[in-house]
């Protein structure tokens, strides 16, 4: 992992040491006691620089915290990975049943959802508690330990501005009206402001909180202004004149350079398309590659429509859909830092999804030199042998 060494940190520990040794030197005379203040004068001198003007106060970082000691296995050389909901976590033996999956390596549980709900109450930023958003679905130590006991990876999974309950306990920090209520999506949900400071601290302090608790990766979900509604009511307080995915970009920078030094990667979700077209939503895959350490793409083939890629039906063709899909993250991540590891489907809107459909997609993902994938059911339920496709 990245770590942020600090001037600051290295300056106040050089002073706490000339403290210590100025008490102990008092124990032997005056000599000792003349050096031992001419040390902690020495760091006064330093101090009043770091406050000052000029090169050497120019020279001065913020401070940045130590990174714990992580216990989990690191990240995979092929991730093969898995959704798991809050709520499924919550059933007993559940969260054992995805761990003992042939194949898997990881396991990505929901931190906050798209519901607004966050799976743990206890560790929860008291402003969660105060709206109702902190659940008791599971404790996040626990659970990290348990996925770490069985040597997989995790991801917690953070939903951002899609949040109908913090929009509803406090509407100024959501996207309004134009009559001066909440807006509100065709599914009747909530969005919070994507400019409003207040809410990336919000979805900050949340992230932190899994961190600590030993979580491995942040995942940043629904890091987009919403695709879908009356956008033309939408009012955005505080909007700045800046294109949207330069708001999205600062937004993720600002977790990003919180959130690494605690010792964990940070990732974004994005859609599908959004390598291929502006979507007008903000996501740009190739500014997000040069700050985060991996970008999932949604590359559901029964999400594009037809004609898509040149493709008369891309959900009847899956492996291709994907390739292609990846082809243009390919294209639009060159010269980034970020991994690519796409979402597949393992879900069918026409019945139970086959092997062979999810096969062919590992498959597209392997030949575009992914990182490996995670599958995504809402419901939970996986293909049998999916995980190990040849």
């Amino acid at each position: 992992m990245d770590v942020f060494l600090d001037p600051n940190d290295r300056f106040r520990e050089r002073r706490r040491q000339a403290r210590r040794r100025k008490r102990l030197r008092r124990t032997v005379g005056g000599i000792a006691l003349l050096l031992a203040a001419a040390a902690v004068a020495a760091g006064a001198r330093g101090l009043e620089t770091s406050g000052g003007s000029g090169k050497e106060a120019a020279a001065v970082k913020p401070a940045a915290k130590k990174t714990p000691r992580r216990d989990g296995p690191g990240v995979p050389k092929e991730i093969r990975g898995v959704h798991v909901t809050m709520a499924l976590a919550s059933i007993s033996g559940k969260l054992e049943e995805y761990t003992s999956m042939t194949g898997l390596n990881t396991i990505q549980l929901d931190i906050k959802d798209e519901n607004g709900e966050i799976g743990f109450y206890r560790r929860a930023p008291t402003l969660a508690r105060r709206v109702g958003a902190a659940m008791r679905y599971y404790d996040p130590a626990k659970a990290a330990k348990q996925v770490h006991s069985e040597g997989l990876y995790l991801i917690g999974r953070v939903v951002c501005f899609e949040d109908p309950v913090l929009s509803k306990g406090r509407p100024d920090m959501a996207i309004q009206t134009t009559g001066g209520g909440v807006w509100q999506n065709h599914a009747g949900l909530g969005w919070t402001n994507p400019y409003d400071k207040r809410v990336w601290d919000y979805n900050l302090r949340i992230a932190q909180s899994a961190a600590r608790a030993g979580f491995d990766e942040i995942q940043l979900d629904y890091v987009r202004f919403p695709s879908d509604g009356d956008i033309d009511s939408a009012v955005f307080p505080g909007q700045r004149k800046e294109a949207m995915a330069v708001t999205i970009a600062r937004f993720v920078h600002y977790m990003t350079k919180r959130l690494k030094p605690m010792g964990v990667r940070v990732s974004v979700d994005v859609f599908g398309l959004s390598a291929t077209r502006n979507l007008g939503i903000g996501q740009s895959p190739r500014r997000l590659a040069k700050i985060v350490d991996a970008i999932y793409p949604m590359v559901y083939p029964t999400h594009y429509g037809p004609g898509e890629y040149g493709l008369d039906d891309p959900g009847s063709v899956p492996g291709r859909t994907v390739g292609r899909s990846l082809r243009d993250f390919r294209r639009q991540m060159r010269g980034g830092k970020a991994e690519l590891v796409p979402w597949l489907e393992d879900f069918s809107f026409s019945g139970s999804p086959t092997y062979e459909h999810v096969r062919d997609q590992v498959r597209a993902a392997r030949r575009w030199n992914s990182r490996g994938f995670l599958l995504w059911n809402a419901a939970g339920v996986y293909t049998d042998g999916a995980l190990t496709a040849e």
